[in-house]
C-alpha cells in the first residue's frame, strides 16, 4: 500500500489541475458569452434608435389619414370605433418601435400626401404610383384594389366601358391619382374634382355629377350611405397600395419592409382589411 502513495499523489495533483483548468474555461466561456450578449444588446438598441430616428424623428409616429376610405380611416357603423388600414398599421408600427402614435386627419388623400412630402406626417397607406414615388418612398405593394364607378340607382349607365361619352360628368377626389389618369384617358367625358369624399357624395346625390370614380373600397363605403346607388361591375384599372413614408428615411427602410412582410405573413394585414370592411380587392 505504501508503494502506491506517490502514484496517488500524482494522480490527485493532476485531477486538481484538470479541475482548475475546467473551471477556468467555464468562467472564460461565461465571460465571453455575457460579453457577446451585451454587445448584441447594445447593437440592437443602436439599430432601434436609428430606426426610430428615421421613421419617427419627433419621437412620435404621425400617421396621416383621411375619412371615408377603408384603406385609410372609417368608423365602424356598429361600434363607432375608428378602423382603417392606415390607422391600424400605423398603430401597430408605433407599438413595435415603442413610440407614441398621433393620428393626423385630412379632408382628402391629396392633402395627406402633401403633408407626407413636406415631412409633416411620417406614415400613411396609399396607392403606390410612379409619379408619387418621386416625392415619397413605398414598401412593396401589399393590397390590390379594383378601380370603378358609383352611380345612382336610376342611372342609365351599366358598364364601365359606357362612361366616356359626351356630356357625362365624372367626379374624382381632387388631387387623386384617379384625377390624373382619367383626365388623360377620357376623350369626351368631363372630370369634375371634389374637395372631399363627403362633397363627392353630395354632388352625386344632387346630380351635379353622373358618376364618381375611385377604388371600389371607397365606392362601396359611399354606396352604403346612398340608398339605391350601385357600383358598376367591371373595372377601369387597379391600385397597388403600400405603406408610404417621406423621402430621406433610409435608416428605417429595411425595418419598414420587414414590418410590411410580417403583417402579411402573420395575417395582421388581413385582419385590418376585415375590420375596415374593405371590399373590391383584386385576387387575380
Amino acid at each position: 500500500m505504501i508503494s502506491k502513495h506517490p502514484f496517488q499523489l500524482v494522480w490527485r495533483s493532476l485531477s486538481v489541475v484538470a479541475l482548475v483548468l475546467t473551471l477556468s474555461a467555464c468562467i472564460n466561456i461565461t465571460v465571453v458569452k455575457r460579453t457577446t450578449e451585451t454587445a448584441s444588446l447594445v447593437k440592437a438598441e443602436a439599430v432601434v434608435a436609428e430606426v426610430v430616428q428615421a421613421l419617427a424623428p419627433t419621437g412620435v409616429l404621425r400617421v396621416g389619414v383621411y375619412p371615408g376610405s377603408p384603406t385609410s380611416w372609417v368608423k365602424d357603423p356598429k361600434t363607432g370605433e375608428s378602423v382603417g388600414i392606415a390607422f391600424d398599421l400605423g398603430k401597430a408600427l408605433a407599438k413595435q418601435m415603442n413610440v407614441p402614435v398621433q393620428i393626423v386627419e385630412f379632408d382628402r388623400v391629396a392633402l395627406v400626401l402633401e403633408a407626407l412630402k413636406e415631412g409633416k406626417v411620417d406614415f400613411t397607406f396609399t396607392n403606390a404610383t410612379a409619379v408619387r414615388a418621386k416625392d415619397m418612398d413605398f414598401t412593396a405593394p401589399m393590397v390590390r384594389l379594383e378601380l370603378g364607378y358609383l352611380v345612382l340607382g336610376d342611372s342609365p349607365l351599366n358598364e364601365v366601358t359606357a362612361i366616356d361619352q359626351a356630356g357625362l360628368r365624372v367626379g374624382v377626389s381632387q388631387g387623386s391619382s384617379s384625377q390624373g389618369v382619367l383626365t388623360q384617358l377620357y376623350k369626351q367625358a368631363k372630370v369634375v374634382p371634389a374637395a372631399s369624399l363627403a362633397n363627392a357624395q353630395a354632388m352625386l346625390k344632387s346630380q351635379q355629377i353622373d358618376a364618381f370614380a375611385t377604388n371600389k373600397g371607397i365606392l362601396f363605403e359611399m354606396s352604403d350611405a346612398l340608398p339605391g346607388s350601385r357600383v358598376l361591375s367591371g373595372r377601369w384599372g387597379l391600385e397597388n397600395l403600400a405603406i408610404a413614408v417621406p423621402k430621406g428615411r433610409e435608416g428605417g427602410r429595411t425595418f419598414l419592409q420587414n414590418f410590411a412582410n410580417d403583417v402579411q405573413r402573420t395575417g395582421e394585414l388581413e385582419k385590418a382589411i376585415q375590420r375596415s370592411g374593405l371590399l373590391g380587392t383584386a385576387r387575380d
